[in-house]
């Protein structure tokens, strides 16, 4: 198992840093941003990766980084010890991607077995972190047509669904040791740099932006600040445990979805992609693409957390411009 550690970082930790986390997935949309944002609140930064080395590069904040294999009980379970929270971002993507059998594993395995390994680890800790915060999805809940989806709604059926719903009945598990477990369904996140925007933008701009589907779906979203925002709320608030949607509480119509975003870039968004097209480009994958999740993030609101761009005109102009 490799390590790298910053010089001075004990001395340094000792005067400065607070609380220690371990994070996984900190070279990711969220994880690059969310890593940034503990290390200035002075949280002591431990990050999990396959390439210490790369990770160093894109998020060069951290006190240590512990090369893991997710696969595999190791030494960098002992890097639960004396922690204060572990947060677990790490996952196959599922953006863009052709669901043949080989990679849908990929998607499971790197979900439920990931987080599997980590609760034995934290099983065998003596002095055990006191929260897990493991990413999850609203594919939870599969498609779902016009219903309003709040935390307590029932799962889907569909493959997605079906990894949701076993990846947080192995964080779940967190629970039996005495941590403050939340799963935190994430919506499809608005960036510029990463995710479902980066792909749209540069056909909007060549006068090709197009709903989606039917366009008659619901699209739920969340703003990279405020995803981000989301965890660390739930890490500093006691009151939050168990599934969390994080989803901007502002749900539209997929055509809405469109026709927002050309009028941002001044483009118009006439066209329309049919599922079945997107089935011969991307497979399995078009299901979930043009799934209909009208989420609401009920237990977020109902706590108190106010978001940064409720509204999906505001989180377009400040993505945009920003180019975030």
């Amino acid at each position: 198992m490799l390590i790298l550690k910053e010089p001075f970082a004990d001395t340094f930790c000792f005067y400065i840093m607070t609380k220690k986390i371990v994070i996984t997935g900190a070279s990711g949309l969220i994880g690059s941003k969310l890593t940034s944002e503990l290390a200035a609140k002075n949280y002591q930064v431990t990050i999990f990766t396959r390439d210490p080395y790369k990770a160093k590069s894109c998020a060069p904040i951290a006190v240590n980084y512990v090369q893991w294999d997710y696969h595999n009980p190791g030494k960098w379970q002992d890097h639960f010890e004396d922690t204060y929270a572990v947060i677990h971002l790490a996952g196959a993507s599922i953006a863009g991607k052709r669901f043949t059998e080989s990679y849908k594993n990929k998607v499971r395995n790197s979900r439920i077995i990931s987080t599997r390994n980590i609760v034995k680890g934290i099983a065998d800790t003596k002095n055990k972190p006191a929260i897990f915060l493991c990413a999850s999805g609203i594919n939870y809940y599969g498609d779902s047509n016009d219903k309003i989806l709040m935390e307590e709604s029932s799962a889907g059926n569909d493959f997605l669904a079906k990894v949701c719903s076993e990846w947080e009945y192995e964080a779940s598990r967190a629970e039996d040791l005495g941590l403050r477990r939340v799963s935190i369904r994430t919506s499809p996140v608005l960036s510029i740099k990463e995710g479902m925007l980066k792909t749209l933008l540069p056909l909007f701009k060549f006068y090709l932006g197009a709903s989606l589907g039917s366009g008659r779906q619901w699209f739920s979203w969340i703003h990279i600040d405020d995803i981000v925002k989301t965890y660390l709320y739930a890490l500093e608030n006691n009151s939050i445990s168990g599934p969390v949607n994080a989803s901007s509480p502002n749900p539209v119509k997929m055509d809405e979805f469109a026709k927002q975003f050309g009028g941002v870039l001044n483009r118009p968004a006439i066209f329309k992609v049919p599922k079945s097209v997107l089935k011969a480009v991307i497979g399995e994958a078009a299901d979930f693409i043009t799934a209909s999740l009208r989420v609401i993030p009920a237990k977020l609101l109902d706590t108190g957390f106010v978001f940064k761009f409720p509204k999906l005109h505001a989180a377009l102009v400040d993505l945009a411009s920003s180019k975030r």
